[in-house]
């Protein structure tokens, strides 16, 4: 008798992930089935919370749509997802996917600082570009003083910078999120 039926939450849990791992720039970003202590309880939580999380990020996106007019704003979908702790990112961008593809672990960070990660994971999907550059900056800044975010000014030299900013505080045990704790 197969007790692990579609509509149970494991099950949409562990989906969810498969999904979620073919968006990601390599599959191993997200990878919580060699996690054996932890992985029954991340994909039963996900299972049973995602999308009230998804909802949320989503709201946060649309606001950083609105920076925007409507001509000049990309296809971009968002999710909320562990990322492999190895990586030591908060969120990516994967340009590749159509359409654009933003993946944020909202265990890594507090729920406070959701919003500044996706604004700049948002930067990087409008520009189309990885880089943290004055491209970047630029938009950056737009997004920034459109949101009331304290907002970059360039200066040569300033990607390392960059990279973290809006500048979020990380929690000390991501996976606590994703079991429910």
């Amino acid at each position: 008798m197969n007790y692990l039926k579609h509509s149970d939450a494991f099950t949409r849990g562990a989906d969810y992930l498969h999904l979620v791992q073919g968006l990601a720039l390599e599959p191993g970003m997200v990878d919580v089935f060699d996690n054996l202590r932890d992985r029954i309880p991340i994909c039963t939580w996900i299972g049973e919370n995602i999308n009230t999380v998804n909802t949320q990020i989503n709201a946060y996106l649309e606001v950083c749509h609105q920076c925007f007019h409507p001509q000049e704003r990309r296809q971009i979908e968002i999710f909320a997802v562990p990322i492999a702790q190895s990586f030591g990112i908060d969120g990516l961008c994967n340009i590749f996917t159509n359409p654009i593809t933003i993946l944020v672990d909202v265990g890594r960070i507090a729920p406070k600082d959701w919003f500044g990660v996706i604004v700049h994971e948002y930067a990087h999907a409008h520009l189309g570009d990885f880089g943290h550059n004055q491209q970047f900056a630029s938009i950056l800044s737009h997004l920034c003083l459109g949101l009331g975010l304290e907002s970059p000014h360039w200066e040569a030299g300033m990607e390392a910078t960059l990279r973290s900013w809006p500048y979020c505080k990380s929690t000390i045990d991501p996976l606590e999120f994703w079991i429910g704790r």
